[in-house]
């Protein structure tokens, strides 16, 4: 059998076709090529056109489709991934009212805070684990109190990937691990929170029927089997918001087990069996994709909104045509500590980890007569390393200790400086491996649908393609920059 999965992100929608028996990828398209439009009419805005990303998902697939040929006969299940925490509002014709308010969208940070103040911080922290933030709840209460009308006329609510799978299937569904990321879920009673839906006001009818996230969800409709160009009946069998899934697709998931990414946000994912949290909700915690009331397993989530991003930034501004492979090279002639320049990456919006405080990326240390492109493109990579340091700290409390840490060759994984800089901060050694989110995805509609006996069977296949361990004679000067990093935090 073959297997397709999808991953639907902020900047691209990403498909994989992998054959089920040897887990290799025979196909795999994203689109656009460049980077999916964000749309921000206001500061601290981000929201995205859910038909954006169909149209996609489907050039995705239709690209797929020509690389399998025939083969195409042999996709016997779909897997979904998407991108956490957002919004999309859709009416009785099962069309969106709205264009989808994302994850990086800060406008209900003061929202989430109110519902924080009224249930009280200790039910929240023993309830829901959380507090109710910027998320997806709070999202749909910034809708309800400034646009009254279009709420009044919302069917149902849901996350991207029931979008995406309720586009395929005709059914409307979420996920119970789908209402925990969204700060719905009770931890304590097993359930929707009627305290939380009371408190904002929204009826219980708005929300979806929930199902396991590996489960068959629904059958690929005749109609849009023939826009995708796949055989009609498919079952789509799993789906999970993109960290949870990272984590699957790394086969994190066991108690102890950490996965991390370093896109356009920095992720640190950890596997608890433990109902814990942070007290201070720097931390995130959700239902993991293998939870189950008799086998309980929660994913501890740490998000850094600024990582990526800011070498994104820097490629554009400073780089002088320059690829992501050149500035790793000209990062690798810089020593650690890059000289004495200092950067804080926090510039894409508020922080979780700072308790919502939105500081900006600052670089401190500048030298006009002894820093080149070379040292910022360094200080960067450490100031994001450094971000990911601080925030296993706080992690740690909750007692997730990363002395392994696995992740996917991509992204920020592809620097040497930067893997050193991480190894050598954390003291964790870094196993790198070469799967995505589409193709964990794909490995996730494999169990959902019962064609993988268990997900060690779905994951036999999966070996390191690169290790990073700390370099000792090294450590000392990270050690040096992290102190000076942490000063130039503490002063902000």
């Amino acid at each position: 059998m073959l297997l397709l999965g999808i991953d639907i992100g902020s900047s691209s929608v990403k498909a994989s076709v992998i054959d089920g028996e040897s887990g290799e990828c025979l196909a795999s398209a994203f689109n656009p090529k460049d980077e999916m439009k964000i749309i921000a009419i206001n500061p601290g805005w981000a929201e995205q056109d859910p038909e954006d990303w169909w149209l996609n998902l489907r050039a995705s697939i239709h690209e797929c489709i020509n690389q399998l040929g025939n083969r195409k006969d042999g996709i016997g299940a779909i897997g979904i991934s998407y991108q956490m925490h957002g919004l999309v509002a859709v009416g009785s014709d099962m069309k969106p009212l709205r264009p989808s308010i994302i994850w990086c969208d800060s406008r209900a940070v003061k929202y989430g805070q109110n519902a924080f103040e009224k249930l009280g911080s200790d039910f929240c922290l023993s309830h829901l684990l959380n507090s109710p933030g910027n998320f997806t709840a709070a999202k749909l209460a910034w809708v309800k109190e400034n646009e009254p009308e279009l709420f009044g006329r919302i069917h149902k609510i849901m996350l991207p990937g029931d979008y995406i799978a309720m586009r395929m299937t005709g059914e409307i569904v979420t996920s119970f691990t789908g209402l925990s990321e969204g700060i719905f879920w009770d931890f304590s009673r097993g359930g929707l929170s009627g305290e939380l839906m009371d408190s904002y006001g929204f009826s219980h009818d708005i929300i979806p029927v929930q199902k396991e996230s590996f489960s068959v969800q629904g059958w690929l409709r005749e109609d849009i089997a023939g826009e995708l160009g796949l055989p009609e009946g498919i079952p789509v069998s799993y789906r999970a918001g993109d960290q949870p899934n990272n984590a699957l697709s790394l086969n994190v998931l066991q108690p102890g087990e950490v996965a991390a990414t370093a896109g356009t946000s920095g992720v640190i994912y950890g596997v608890t069996d433990q109902t814990r949290y942070d007290p201070l909700s720097r931390v995130n915690t959700f239902l993991h994709v293998n939870h189950t009331s008799f086998n309980p397993r929660l994913g501890v989530l740490l998000c850094i909104n600024g990582t990526g991003i800011l070498n994104s930034w820097l490629k554009r501004n400073t780089g002088s045509g320059i690829d992501y492979n050149g500035m790793n090279g000209l990062a690798a002639e810089v020593e650690p500590g890059s000289d004495g320049l200092s950067v804080l990456p926090f510039g894409n919006g508020a922080e979780r980890i700072l308790m919502n405080r939105d500081i900006g990326c600052r670089i401190a240390g500048l030298n006009f007569n002894r820093h080149s492109n070379a040292h910022l493109f360094r200080a960067a990579q450490e100031g994001i390393a450094f971000s990911f340091r601080y925030g296993l700290d706080i992690m740690q409390e909750t007692g997730i200790d990363a002395g392994l840490i696995r992740a996917g060759m991509a992204n920020m994984f592809l620097s040497p400086v930067f893997r050193e800089a991480l190894s050598c901060i954390t003291g964790a050694v870094i196993h790198l491996y070469n799967t995505d989110g589409s193709i964990g995805a794909a490995r996730g509609a494999g169990i959902g649908c019962g064609y993988y006996k268990s997900a060690g069977e779905a994951f036999s296949g999966l070996k390191p393609v690169g290790t990073t361990e700390p370099d000792q004679s090294r450590t000392g000067a990270y050690e040096d920059a992290w102190e000076k990093w942490g000063e130039l935090l503490k002063s902000v």
